[in-house]
């Protein structure tokens, strides 16, 4: 569940810098936003899920 909340805490945050920075506009992050609701109640919900807490595992697995 922490792994979650840091995901959504880290988006949100790099979609505040795109729409500030980078000229991304509010409606392109809405349309974001919502696939990734469809996303989320789609059959690839679970694959999407399993690669981010591999991705995440092996990110907190590397030795500096």
């Amino acid at each position: 569940m922490a792994l979650s909340i840091s995901a959504v805490v880290l988006l949100a945050i790099v979609v505040f810098l795109l729409v500030r920075k980078a000229g991304l506009k509010a409606g392109h992050a809405l349309v974001c936003m919502l696939l990734g609701f469809y996303l989320a109640s789609s059959s690839v919900a679970p694959t999407i899920s399993e690669l981010t807490t591999n991705v995440a595992g092996m990110i907190g697995g590397i030795k500096f």
